[in-house]
C-alpha cells in the first residue's frame, strides 16, 4: 500500500487513542522507521505528510541522507556506539538511546550545538534489551548535568513483542511513572516532556498510557520488498 494510505489509518488509530485516554492527537508525533526499506519509500513518507524519520543505524542514516538532506527531522533510534557518534552528530536532530555516561560524553564532545537526547530505560527487564535499570534512572540522568550539549528532552523504552495487553501496559505505565519522577525534579538540562515508546503493533496502547512520540515503521512504510 501507499503510505499516504497506510497513515490514515496510524491517523485514524492515533486519533482513537487519544479519545480513549482524553488527550489532543496534536500531542503525538508520529516517527517513520525507514530501516529497512529505501530512500525513495523514505521520500514518500514526507510526501505523505511525514516530518519525522528514525533510522537505527549511522550508514542507514547516511544514506538517506545523501538523498534526503535534512527535509525532515531525524530521529536516530537504534543502539549507538560510542565511536560512530561522530558519523552522525552532525545529522540528527534526536537521539533516542542514551543508555550510558562514555555515550554521554562522545556526544557532548562531538555535538556543536545542544542535541536531544531520550534515556533509554530497560522498563521490561528483558536482557536482550538495550536501555538502563529504571532504578538508576534518576541518578543517571542526574550525573548528566554537566553536559552543555545534551538536553534531556524524555524517556524511551522497547516494551517485549508480546499481545499480552496488560504487559505492555504495565511497561508503558512504569516509564510514564519514570518520567514524572523525573518532570519533579525540576531539571532545566532534563525537562523530560516526551515519552518515547510505541511501535506498529503496540503504539495505541502507547498512546493510551502516555506516549508523545511513536515509532512505526511495518505498518507505514512497510519492509524491504513489501513498499508496494
Amino acid at each position: 500500500m501507499k503510505v499516504e494510505e497506510n497513515l490514515k489509518h496510524i491517523e485514524s488509530a492515533i486519533h482513537e487513542a487519544c479519545i480513549k485516554a482524553n488527550r489532543n492527537p496534536e500531542e503525538i508525533t508520529t516517527i517513520a522507521v525507514t530501516k529497512y526499506v529505501s530512500a525513495e519509500r523514505a521520500q514518500e513518507a514526507l510526501e505523505a505528510g511525514i516530518h519525522h524519520l528514525g533510522e537505527n543505524r549511522d550508514d542507514g542514516l547516511l544514506a538517506k541522507w545523501d538523498v534526503l538532506k535534512d527535509k525532515p527531522t531525524w530521529h536516530f533510534i537504534g543502539a549507538l556506539q560510542t565511536r560512530k557518534v561522530k558519523n552522525i552528530i552532525d545529522k540528527v536532530d534526536y537521539i533516542h538511546s542514551l543508555d550510558r555516561i562514555s555515550l554521554a560524553k562522545e556526544i557532548d564532545k562531538r555535538a556543536d550545538r545542544k542535541i536531544n537526547c531520550f534515556v533509554q530505560v530497560n522498563v521490561s527487564g528483558e536482557e536482550s534489551k538495550q536501555g538502563i535499570n529504571p532504578e538508576i534512572a534518576a541518578d543517571f540522568i542526574s550525573s548528566l548535568a554537566d553536559y552543555k550539549n545534551i538536553n534531556i528532552v524524555g524517556l524511551m523504552t522497547m516494551a517485549p513483542h508480546t499481545s499480552d495487553e496488560d504487559l505492555l501496559r504495565s511497561c508503558f505505565r512504569k516509564l510514564k511513572d519514570l518520567q514524572t519522577k523525573i518532570i519533579d525534579l525540576e531539571y532545566e538540562f532534563a525537562p523530560c516532556t516526551e515519552l518515547s515508546m510505541g511501535m506498529s503493533n503496540d503504539f495505541s496502547l502507547a498512546i493510551e498510557e502516555g506516549a508523545t512520540m511513536v515509532r512505526i515503521g511495518t505498518a507505514l512504510v512497510g519492509q524491504k520488498g513489501q513498499e508496494v
